[in-house]
């Protein structure tokens, strides 16, 4: 934190999403209903496959993680947004500002290694299923989870390393509701041309490189589904279908941020919202809608919970 010693800037002024009464109460209580549903959805999911013998299995361990991830997602910018919408002066600290940016970069490399996992998983579920067990070993699916992590840390260092160092001598206004690395990276009292370009060509490049790669994938395994089609085929789709929903979710905002910016600041506080809000939200709802198994045991994790209360 050696950046913000040198920098006469020891916070910012977050704008939020609107000066509205009416409006921040409507979105207070979306946003409050949104991040508990997230919370406990996530949370029902990482519990089920945790304590149901039945989901012990390579698909549903990436699930878990992808859930964990998730509530993460939901913590990192949704707490603080709550809180400032009933603040007429709403601040972030230096260090609250790095300390976001860093965790956000973590948890979005986390989540896109394992969705590159899930592609796998279900490439050799489908196209190679004799050898499933013998690939899929619980030692790739740990190999996977630890290299997720690295990733996403590597991934978010290499940038703090050249942000915490940038100074800052005003303005310190963010027009937005938590600190995204590119509008951080403008307010910095130098030339940030070499800087952006690094951020766009690191996190950019890699959000539309991954995108790429998982939309042929799962092409690639679309077609091996129609080729061999059987009685399985309509359920391989179901699953797919919530894959590549998930998919489109992630990294549609992602590759708008970093790869195409736009100076249309409505939109992008939209997708700011969608993001760190409603995604988390949606991920296990397309995955347990369209997942007979999973939703069978949640029901079974339900009920046992409500009896072991019962019996308290």
């Amino acid at each position: 934190m050696d950046g913000a010693n040198q920098s006469s800037v020891s916070e910012f002024v977050l704008l939020g999403l609107t000066n509205s009464w009416e409006i921040q109460l409507l979105l207070f209580l979306f946003s409050l209903m949104l991040y508990v549903a997230s919370m406990m959805g996530n949370s029902l999911i990482v519990l089920t496959v945790i304590s149901d013998p039945h989901l012990h299995s390579p698909m549903y361990f990436l699930l878990a993680n992808l859930s964990f991830i998730d509530m993460g997602v939901s913590c990192v910018s949704c707490p603080k947004m709550l809180y400032d919408l009933f603040r007429k002066h709403k601040v972030i600290s230096f260090g609250g500002c790095i300390t976001q940016i860093f965790f956000i970069h973590v948890i979005g490399g986390v989540e896109m290694v394992l969705l590159i996992a899930m592609a796998f998983d279900r490439y050799v579920a489908i196209c190679k299923p004799l050898h499933y067990l013998t690939i899929m070993s619980p030692r790739l699916c740990i190999f996977f989870l630890v290299s997720a992590w690295i990733i996403g840390i590597i991934h978010s260092m290499i940038q703090m390393v050249f942000v915490v160092n940038l100074p800052f001598c005003g303005p310190n206004v963010l027009d937005s509701f938590y600190c995204d690395l590119p509008r951080f990276i403008k307010l910095a009292c130098t030339d940030t041309y070499r800087l952006e370009f690094m951020v766009t060509a690191i996190s950019g490049f890699i959000s539309v490189g991954s995108f790429i790669i998982l939309l042929i994938s799962y092409a690639v395994i679309i077609l091996t589904v129609h080729k061999h089609s059987s009685g399985g085929s309509s359920k391989a789709l179901s699953t797919l279908s919530a894959h590549i929903t998930v998919v489109v979710l992630f990294f549609g905002p992602l590759i708008f941020f970093y790869a195409w910016p736009s100076p249309s600041i409505h939109l992008d506080k939209f997708l700011a919202i969608f993001d760190a809000i409603l995604t988390p939200v949606l991920n296990p709802m397309i995955y347990t809608f369209r997942n007979q198994e999973m939703k069978v045991a949640m029901k079974r994790v339900c009920r046992q919970l409500v009896t072991d209360r019962k019996i308290s």
